[in-house]
């Protein structure tokens, strides 16, 4: 019976360490090395740089509320918003009062805003407005700035990027590429931080 036993346990155990040697640790670092080598910025978080310190990733959304500068979508990440280890929406139903509150008040406070400027998006984080919400914020920008309008409306449609393929997806601007791109197009010390 104890021969049985050790006999059928024997397989048994070796097919599980063949497993977790396959799936735990081969399959893993093969994925791993075949996107370093052929994506190697996406790999590693799509890390953005600025003067040779990362200052965020273009997958995740931070918090700009300067005048002088695009502001994203509101956030429900974490407490203050923003926040990429709490990623995550509100949860509210389309009928909850506390959504329809704030909406209201983002609204009373941005009248004839795109929603995209109002509304959250499921992950709290999403780094992306779209260009309609971009060019909304020119008149804010512009007057913080003392900069021509059409000089952030070029570098609205400098810094769209359009639907992959063409018709794949919506067209979207990046808010930190386009905050970073801003800062250099027209730098000035007025800007008050992020």
């Amino acid at each position: 019976m104890l021969n049985e036993f050790t006999s059928s346990l024997r397989p048994t155990l070796v097919m599980t360490l063949l497993l977790f040697a396959l799936t735990g640790i081969a399959y893993p670092l093969a994925i791993t090395g075949v996107a370093q080598a052929a994506f190697p910025h996406q790999a590693n978080g799509s890390l953005v740089e600025q003067n040779g310190a990362v200052v965020g990733s273009a997958l995740i959304a931070q918090k700009f509320a300067a005048e002088g500068y695009f502001h994203p979508r509101p956030s429900a990440a974490g407490t203050n918003g923003y926040d990429p280890t709490a990623s995550g929406g509100s949860n509210y139903g389309a009928t909850a009062k506390a959504l329809i509150t704030r909406i209201q008040g983002d609204l009373k406070a941005q009248p004839g805003a795109p929603a995209d400027l109002v509304t959250t998006s499921a992950s709290g984080l999403d780094p992306d407005i779209s260009p309609e919400a971009a060019l909304y914020q020119i008149p804010r920008i512009a007057a913080a700035r003392h900069i021509p309008a059409a000089r952030l409306i070029a570098l609205v449609d400098q810094n769209t990027d359009h639907p992959q393929l063409g018709f794949l997806g919506e067209p979207r601007v990046n808010v930190l590429l386009l905050n970073l791109a801003l800062d250099k197009s027209a730098p000035t010390g007025a800007q008050g931080g992020r």
